[in-house]
């Protein structure tokens, strides 16, 4: 990584991921809330390449793929969720769904 140092992505990491909890716990429509878990899981993966960067070992980049793999996963997942939910209750409001309560 030349010119850029390890703490600056460190930095912008932990800016993503904090973007994301705080959205996560602010937020109260269901794909908001995704796409800011979504955002929490790009920050752990730019925090994985960046430290397989510097210590120039490519098991970070392995780490990635399984991560980027297991979003594709929950995003396939949670979106069908997400549809079954809305089709049901015509509302994507977390506090309106009271589907999985019983």
């Amino acid at each position: 990584m030349p010119g850029v140092s390890l703490s600056w992505y460190l930095a912008l990491s932990a800016v993503l991921f904090t973007i994301g909890v705080a959205g996560v716990i602010i937020k109260r429509n269901a794909i908001a809330m995704f796409m800011c878990i979504e955002l929490m899981l790009n920050a752990v993966n730019l925090t994985f390449v960046a430290f397989s960067s510097y210590f120039r070992d490519v098991s970070g980049q392995l780490f990635v793929f399984i991560v980027m793999t297991v979003a594709a996963a929950e995003a396939a997942v949670g979106l069908g969720i997400i549809l079954a939910v809305f089709r049901n209750r015509e509302s994507l409001d977390v506090d309106d769904s009271s589907v999985l309560k019983n």
